[in-house]
C-alpha cells in the first residue's frame, strides 16, 4: 500500500507541476507590464505612438495582422505595428509595440520582445 501511494503522489505532483507551467506561460502571453517597466527605448516608442511620429523605421504603422493569434480577434487594419529599437542589432530586431484601434488615443497598446510570439498588454 505504501508504494502505491508513492506512485500516486508522484503522479500527483506531475500533474500539478505541469498544470502551473501551463498556468505560467498562459499568464506570460496574456500578462500586463506596467509602462515603468518597459525598456527605455519601448517607452520612447510608446511616446512617438501617442505623438504620431515621426518613425525611425519605414515600416512603423503598418497594419499587423495577427496571423498568430496571438492578440483578440479583430478586423482587418484594427492593429498597427512600431518597431522598439534593440540596442546592438542591425536590424529592426524582435521588440515591437502594437496599438489597437487609433494608435494615438486608443490606449490601447502591447508589447513583444520575442517577435509577435508572447504579448503583454501596457499598463498605463
Amino acid at each position: 500500500m505504501g508504494r502505491q501511494f508513492l506512485s500516486k503522489w508522484l503522479l500527483c505532483m506531475a500533474i500539478l507541476f505541469l498544470s502551473l507551467n501551463v498556468f505560467a506561460k498562459e499568464m506570460a502571453q496574456s500578462g500586463v507590464v506596467p509602462v515603468a517597466e518597459l525598456p527605455r527605448e519601448a517607452r520612447q516608442t510608446l511616446e512617438l505612438i501617442k505623438r504620431g511620429g515621426p518613425f525611425p523605421y519605414a515600416k512603423d504603422g503598418r497594419v499587423f495582422r495577427n496571423f498568430e493569434g496571438n492578440l483578440p480577434k479583430q478586423k482587418r487594419g484594427y492593429y498597427h505595428e512600431y518597431t522598439v529599437k534593440t540596442p546592438g542589432a542591425r536590424n529592426r530586431g524582435a521588440r515591437r509595440i502594437v496599438s489597437g484601434g487609433d494608435p494615438v488615443s486608443s490606449g490601447e497598446y502591447y508589447y513583444t520582445d520575442d517577435h509577435y510570439a508572447t504579448f503583454r498588454r501596457i499598463k498605463e
